[in-house]
């Protein structure tokens, strides 16, 4: 190897030890600078006392001084070590003022990994396999049947939802809605979302909806939406088998990783909210990695763009994965070449811009950014996301004390353990890059749903976390070290899928079949509304009442959209929806509300038992 080639592989791991290393310092000397008092992380005093521009002064100061030393002297071996010092001091102060079992658990767990760093150093070896291994057919078709159980499994569980009228306005009743309209007229439209026409767009930028329309408008029914939710699932693991197939795993290895990731309650118990757009994150990353594994740029430019589509907050994803295709492509300069690193380049830039294109088109003709979900990062009061980065950047430990707050524990142990921690167990240090949307969606927010299984904030995530258990595993040379621990995961995600998902597929699917005359019998008494009415309703019929240009949730609707409606549907036994018309501390609500109606012509339309009861305007 001549000195030039020796230069290039060394000198980018060595500029990145002198960055983290400048970083680490900055951080540290910025923590054990605040008093005492001002070093508990439960709130946002540490963050302002800090100074953002400080801690870059100082991190420039640290990597321009490491980066001169080591020219005339070899500092490798004492710079790592002193990386993990500069850590084990940060987090022993933090630790001393906020005495939690978790989180100092989670610090040793990191002190752990540098430690690993200092004594064995960093996997330079490649990444893929040389050769693709081949798998017999029947590996391939054992997978299809498992990814057929999975999408009937969950189709039916989430239609009887449907069918049980369990599916509330939020979120179901709007995608009902916004479906008919996009068939009827191309366009996104709701009246339920906020109370109003407009655009869901608004709220949400996410044209990967068009990708179902076809679809809906073959079948167009709210179960519709269910089916293909279940199909988009299911279709990950065709991505996932790739993988598997480019990293050298053999047939069985990829059937059981396959098997893993349709057993994670993260993964099925996603749906357990009904339809949203985040589905389609699950197969569209695994794609994403797949064409950057592949070196094509093609496929990593198509599925990098669809990602972006899903949502206005699909950036991060696309940006994170892009952040570490940049690093590990300049880590082996060498072997990859340029192209690599101008693709990864420019799907970072592509995802940047699109992220302020899109949240500056919410801010200022939508619904706005949801950042009051990061409150407990934003100290400036200044609503902005970029805040929550520099929050990070200036104090790591609060963001490692906010992710084992003590109602994240079970959601870690739920998404971790089927895993057996395999996406934490690597030399090749560059692919923690991956664990950031783990992270930042899941467990730095206080937003309780986003670290919940049984909502649809895990898909992204659980593509990154099973992308990093098959790379990890692939490290592993021995084939039966392999199967061991896949078989060992699949083992654990089947229990955790038993104790968690199997309850919720058995109970609405059981309820569906036993009360299927009850149900009938409801559906026949919100047929005598006409199709083409105004409707008010309560939350779980705006579902089945869907099909319609106008319709108002009455729970949230102002009074005035719900007497302009024709007809206004009320379950008789749903006393949270009339809480706006209660008076007087009173559970009076239903009652002042139907005598609302009647004193605007309202008169009593249909009604089935204590159940029931259809008001309509007389004209």
């Amino acid at each position: 190897m001549t000195l030039l080639k020796r230069k290039r592989k060394t000198l980018f791991p060595a500029m990145i030890r002198h960055l983290v290393f400048g970083w680490l310092l900055a951080v540290t000397l910025e923590f054990l600078l605040l008093r005492m008092d001002s070093r508990v992380l439960s709130g946002l005093e540490s963050l302002t006392r800090m100074s953002f521009l400080r801690v870059l002064a100082v991190t420039a100061l640290g990597f321009g001084g490491m980066t001169l030393l080591s020219r005339f002297h070899n500092l490798k071996k004492a710079e790592t070590w002193a990386i993990v010092i500069l850590f084990l001091v940060l987090s022993a102060s933090a630790v001393y003022s906020n005495n939690t079992l978790p989180f100092l658990i989670a610090c040793g767990l990191i002190g752990v990994i540098l430690a690993a760093y200092g004594c064995f150093g960093w996997d330079s070896s490649p990444e893929c396999a040389e050769e693709p291994v081949k798998a017999k057919k029947r590996w391939v078709w054992i997978t299809a049947a498992l990814a057929a159980a999975f999408f009937a499994a969950v189709s039916a569980w989430t239609v009887c939802r449907v069918t049980t009228f369990s599916t509330p306005t939020y979120d179901f009743g709007i995608f009902a809605q916004m479906f008919h309209n996009m068939k009827e007229s191309g366009l996104p439209m709701t009246t339920v979302e906020r109370d109003g026409l407009l655009s869901h767009f608004a709220v949400h930028v996410s044209p990967i909806y068009y990708l179902m329309l076809p679809f809906y408008c073959l079948f167009p029914t709210p179960a519709t939406l269910q089916v293909l939710q279940a199909a988009v699932l299911a279709s990950s693991v065709i991505p996932l088998w790739l993988i598997g197939k480019q990293h050298g795993l053999s047939g069985p290895q990829r059937t059981l990783a396959c098997a893993l990731l349709l057993l994670l309650p993260a993964f099925a118990g996603g749906t357990s909210y009904d339809i949203h757009e985040n589905c389609f994150l699950a197969p569209l990353i695994l794609w994403l990695f797949y064409g950057i594994d592949r070196k094509n740029t093609l496929i990593t430019a198509i599925a990098g763009l669809l990602t972006l589509l899903v949502k206005e907050d699909a950036a991060v994803y696309v940006a994170v994965i892009a952040l570490w295709f940049i690093v590990r492509t300049l880590l082996h300069l060498r072997e990859e070449g340029w192209k690599p690193l101008i693709t990864g380049i420019g799907l970072f830039t592509g995802a940047i811009v699109w992220f302020f294109l899109v949240t500056g088109y919410l801010a200022q003709s939508g619904d706005g950014v949801m950042t009051y979900r990061y409150d407990n990062f934003i100290y400036d009061g200044s609503s902005s996301l970029f805040t929550v980065i520099k929050a990070v950047l200036m104090n790591p430990m609060k963001a490692v004390f906010e992710c084992v707050d003590p109602e994240k524990l079970v959601f870690l142990g739920q998404t971790l353990i089927p895993l057996l921690g395999l996406p934490l167990l690597t030399r090749r240090y560059e692919r923690y890059i991956l664990l950031i949307p783990y992270v930042l969606v899941n467990l730095m927010s206080d937003y309780t749903y986003q670290h919940d299984i049984f909502f649809q904030y895990t898909f992204g995530s659980t593509a990154c976390l099973i992308y990093l258990t098959v790379v990890n595993l692939a490290d592993l040379k021995l084939d039966w070290h392999r199967l061991s621990a896949l078989g060992a995961a699949v083992a654990i995600a089947a229990v955790f899928f038993t104790q968690t998902v199997v309850p919720k597929i058995t109970y609405y699917t059981e309820t569906a079949l036993r009360y299927s005359a009850y149900y009938q019998s409801v559906r026949d008494t919100l047929d005598t509304v006409p199709k083409d009415a105004s409707v008010s309703a309560t939350t779980f019929y705006t579902t089945y009442l869907s099909q319609r240009e106008v319709l108002y949730d009455v729970r949230y609707a102002q009074k005035d959209h719900v007497l302009s409606t024709e007809y206004v549907v009320l379950n008789v036994n749903g006393a949270s929806e009339y809480k706006r018309y209660a008076t007087g501390g009173q559970n009076n609500g239903y009652e002042n509300l139907t005598r609302l109606l009647e004193a605007n012509g309202y008169e009593i339309y249909e009604s089935l038992g204590e159940i029931i009861v259809i008001y309509r305007k007389e004209q």
